[in-house]
């Protein structure tokens, strides 16, 4: 079945590489209209996953990412036309010159090929990275979680229908409906047909790619995100940020996890961040220097455990710990963080800089919300995933991540002395 379905991808590969960005365009106007016009479809099909996995004792954080309703439906057909108002990659010269052998050469973007994404109870992401794909020439076979099956079935039918509405071939964007586990190993040796494989899970997926994949894999979307409130930082604004940090939507890769709290502003922020986060029903987990100075807070306090640093929690619960100096606080970031996103809250120049130069990860925060870390807050558009890698792709994955380039020269019966 996935060598067909490989067989099918790269053969709609050739075909999406030579279209316009106009044509591509119509196409995706296509989707997304269709999207809207189907959406009783859709909706129908996720609340048969929805009721099946609360069932099935999915979490409240994975149900929410589950979930489809009418508004975010039709956010997602908005972000599919959003994706046409933005540039196309395809066929943009990055470099070049004439060479002193007479030779003109040039490097041009073309597309990747064929993508293979897999992915948990995410259903927005088939639309967003089919949509991604469709716009930068490339094929794309996606395998969703077993939550999923029958939002993302639903889905693929409807993308299929409007792609061969443009005389494109269905192929161009399929899904993977069994939930058979071993089709994922099978999935992850197609480099006959896929050319660069997107996970977007948890920690194990990501181990099983790196170790098992022969097909060339970004890994991504693990956020343990920090943010450090040092001493010069003001509090009421300080406050606003870990908040929307936090409690904005929880579920997602890019929020808060671990706050880092210097211990010269302890005394004073403790307290109104026990305020804050009770008033919004978050759970902190104090460290032992931190206990003391919230236990008499309104907020709900446990003692922190020490692998509680390297988690997600994807809920409303937040690690709270105090340090002595920016040295410290980095130096925890280095050892428990995803390199995905993290923050610092200061009205100090020198330690914004430092905080800057010294923490390596995907997206670094002087005074605003992890919560930004995303393709559409970024400009890119609807993302593939964000990536925590440094080759290739960095950060949320727009359009440029999906293509690579090839060199070109133009010569006049031009040989090599």
């Amino acid at each position: 079945m996935l060598e067909q379905m490989g067989k099918a991808a790269k053969a709609a590969s050739y075909k999406l590489a030579l279209l316009s960005s106009r044509e591509k365009n119509q196409v995706l106007e296509k989707i997304a209209d269709a999207l809207e016009a189907q959406s009783d479809a859709i909706l129908a099909a996720n609340r048969q996953d929805v009721d099946e996995a609360r069932k099935n004792g999915l979490s409240e954080a994975m149900l929410d990412r589950l979930a489809l309703t009418t508004a975010r439906l039709a956010g997602i057909a908005g972000d599919v036309r959003q994706v046409c108002n933005l540039a196309d990659p395809v066929g943009q010269v990055i470099d070049g010159g004439l060479l002193d052998s007479g030779l003109r050469i040039e490097r041009r973007r073309v597309p990747l090929g064929v993508i293979g994404v897999i992915y948990e109870a995410r259903p927005n992401v088939t639309v967003d990275v089919a949509s991604l794909c469709l716009k930068t020439g490339n094929a794309v076979i996606l395998r969703g979680g077993k939550e999923t099956c029958r939002t993302n079935a639903a889905t693929v039918r409807v993308i299929q229908q409007a792609l061969e509405a443009c005389g494109l071939p269905a192929g161009a964007v399929q899904a993977i409906e069994s939930p058979d586990r071993a089709l994922v190993n099978e999935m992850l040796r197609m480099d006959q047909y896929i050319d660069m494989l997107i996970p977007r899970g948890g920690a194990s997926l990501h181990k099983l790619c790196r170790e098992q994949a022969t097909i060339p894999v970004i890994t991504g979307g693990i956020g343990v995100c920090h943010t450090l409130v040092d001493e010069s930082a003001e509090i009421a604004p300080a406050l606003d940020v870990i908040t929307n940090a936090k409690t904005q939507r929880p579920s997602t890769c890019n929020t808060l996890e671990t706050l880092l709290v210097h211990k010269a502003i302890a005394c004073d922020f403790l307290p109104e961040l026990s305020q804050r986060m009770a008033d919004n029903g978050v759970t902190l987990h104090a460290d032992p220097n931190v206990f003391s100075l919230l236990s008499d807070g309104p907020a709900t306090v446990v003692p922190v455990k020490p692998e509680e640093y390297d988690n997600e929690f994807l809920s409303l619960h937040l690690n709270v710990k105090l340090v002595d100096s920016l040295d410290e606080a980095i130096e925890h970031i280095r050892t428990h963080g995803t390199q995905h996103s993290d923050a610092i809250l200061t009205r100090n120049i020198r330690h914004a800089e430092r905080f800057v130069n010294e923490v390596d990860s995907a997206a670094v925060y002087v005074n605003a919300s992890t919560r930004f870390t995303d393709g559409g807050q970024f400009g890119l558009g609807a993302e593939v995933a964000v990536s925590t890698q440094k080759l290739h792709a960095r950060g949320p994955m727009g359009l440029e991540a999906l293509t690579t380039y090839k060199w070109i020269g133009f010569g006049d019966n031009t040989i090599r002395a």
